[in-house]
């Protein structure tokens, strides 16, 4: 009889500590304000920490900036392969701070335009106004101490200097020519080639010198692009194997990104009001409310009460995907939102698929637990395939709205469309869960039971009881 309830107490102890996790800070703003709700603490543990949900600019509020990118004088090189680097910098540093949802696009010939959501105009412009650094690195020695800036946040590489005329200087990427190019050797291997101008050929022949055999690493701003090993002096120019065609070519971009040192200037200036966003989120909240009452309504109404075991299913699912939504941490902007709201049909239509087969074997005369395990096993299928197309659905939109290059198309950055995608994908696999274990733990749980005995409760039309004879006509 206890084996009979450890799943339900499994599932209990699941639903409070995910309830726990997704409390509001802020109850009153969600809740009917006449009862005195406790306030959500969130998670903490050690440096793992969640308070509140991560919301996205439409909801939360942020910064728009318009960015034009100065390009210097007797400039030569490519502009678009500059902004594209540009680009990438700017996506780069906002990734690193944390900041999701951030869209980042080009507007016209030199500007960019940029919407971070839940950072000042101060921060905003701190984080993204300063010059990409393009910096060749040597290691720091084993259980020694950096001599010159650090190039990575661990401390194993800092900047490679040399002399020229008795000054000490650092190579950095205003010694680099903005023409790298990919090329390829007798044997069609791809590799990249790349110049330096001013002194700064002298700065690398004496750092490759001091360095053969040993590795000379490329840093833009604290990320490695590329870390070859010197195969001989180099000088004003130089190239870099052993890499792909498509690794190749970002590496071009990156080194003349670093390598043409953009002024980014803030033309326009906007701040996005929060009170706009809570007014979005409460007003999503309670129509989300309001779509599970009625969700639950009715299929209260027409399975009765496998309808009724449903909605109690259907409440676990909410408070176990918002939960997830917490922790990942998930940035929901209303069209994450309206995601969840359609993963909460798609959880629905699992339990259809399996009341419906419930109910065709106990018309057919079988018992409530055989009608059970009969109706799961052939609703799977159903369940399965109907779930994984919309999975597979999801990874498309994902890979797409991360700025993949689709030929003949061009290349496509669309963070809200990520946002979806992994929205509806969380939505989709928790549902399956619900389904599949929630609703079939509490059905079982009513087997040898009075009510089970009772078929009225389960279908709409009287059944023969099992092994009863026929009436003749």
């Amino acid at each position: 009889m206890l084996r009979k309830f450890l799943p339900l107490a499994g599932i209990l102890l699941l639903t409070a500590a995910a309830l726990y996790i997704v409390w509001p800070s802020q109850p009153d703003d969600f809740l009917p304000s006449a009862v005195p709700w406790p306030e959500g603490q969130g998670v903490s543990i050690g440096n793992f920490e969640r308070k509140d949900m991560r919301l996205g600019l439409d909801l939360q509020g942020g910064t728009r900036l318009l960015l034009r990118a100065e390009v210097p004088e007797n400039f030569d090189g490519d502009l678009n392969s500059a902004l594209d680097g540009t680009i990438r910098v700017l996506r780069r540093r906002v990734d690193a701070t944390g900041v999701s949802e951030a869209q980042i696009t080009r507007q016209g010939e030199q500007n960019i335009s940029v919407q971070l959501p839940g950072l000042t105009p101060e921060e905003a412009r701190s984080l993204l106004g300063r010059t990409a650094q393009l910096r060749f690195c040597e290691a720091v020695p084993f259980g020694g101490a950096p001599t010159t800036d650090v190039c990575d946040a661990e401390g194993q590489w800092e900047v490679a200097t040399g002399q020229v005329d008795g000054q000490v200087l650092t190579l950095t990427g205003q010694y680099l020519k903005s023409n790298a190019y990919v090329g390829f050797d007798q044997v069609g291997n791809p590799f990249v080639g790349f110049e330096f101008q001013d002194v700064g050929g002298r700065l690398f022949e004496q750092i490759t010198q001091r360095h053969l055999g040993e590795q000379i690493a490329i840093f833009l701003d604290q990320e490695l692009l590329s870390a070859p090993v010197v195969q001989g002096v180099i000088s004003d120019s130089g190239t870099i194997t052993g890499l792909g065609l498509d690794r190749a070519r970002e590496l071009v971009v990156q080194l003349n990104a670093g390598a043409l040192p953009l002024q980014l200037t803030v033309l326009q200036e906007q701040t996005v009001d929060a009170t706009l966003g809570e007014d979005s989120v409460q007003q999503s909240v309670l129509a989300g409310e309001i779509g599970l009452m009625l969700v639950a309504l009715f299929m209260i109404l027409y399975y009765r009460l496998p309808g009724l075991i449903s909605a109690g299913a259907l409440g676990i699912y909410t408070v176990l995907t918002l939960a997830v939504f917490k922790l990942v941490p998930v940035t929901l902007t209303l069209a994450g939102i309206g995601a969840f709201v359609l993963s909460v049909g798609m959880a629905v239509d699992a339990n259809i698929l399996i009341f419906e087969r419930l109910k065709e074997e106990m018309r057919a005369g079988r018992s409530y637990a055989a009608a059970i395990d009969a109706g799961f096993s052939r609703a799977w299928p159903s369940i399965r395939d109907s779930n994984a197309t919309t999975l597979i659905t999801c990874l498309i939109l994902y890979v797409l709205g991360g700025g993949i290059e689709v030929p003949f198309l061009g290349a496509f950055d669309a963070p809200l469309v990520q946002g979806f995608a992994l929205t509806l994908a969380a939505g989709v696999l928790v549902s399956m869960f619900s389904a599949i274990v929630v609703t079939r733990t509490l059905m079982r749980l009513l087997i040898g039971s009075r009510i089970s005995r009772n078929r009225e409760w389960f279908v709409d039309q009287p059944v023969p009881e099992p092994g009863a004879p026929e009436a003749a006509s």
